[in-house]
């Protein structure tokens, strides 16, 4: 879980929809933070930046 004081502001990810609901935001780095917009007060996930594509690139080949 991501902790700190920053914010980073969150949008919805385009792998979103109706019944999965994932927030996306970057909040400088190389990090990529990750939340579920349902229970955003449980915090986010810190990814590096090469294993959020290697996750986008295993969710795109299914």
């Amino acid at each position: 879980m991501g902790t700190g004081s920053f914010e980073p502001n969150f949008r919805k990810s385009s792998y979103s929809d109706r019944s999965d609901r994932v927030e996306v935001a970057e909040p400088g780095g190389d990090d990529t933070a990750v939340r579920d917009s349902r229970n955003p007060d449980a915090g986010h996930l810190s990814l590096p930046s090469p294993a959020w594509s290697a996750l986008l690139g295993a969710v795109a080949r299914g």
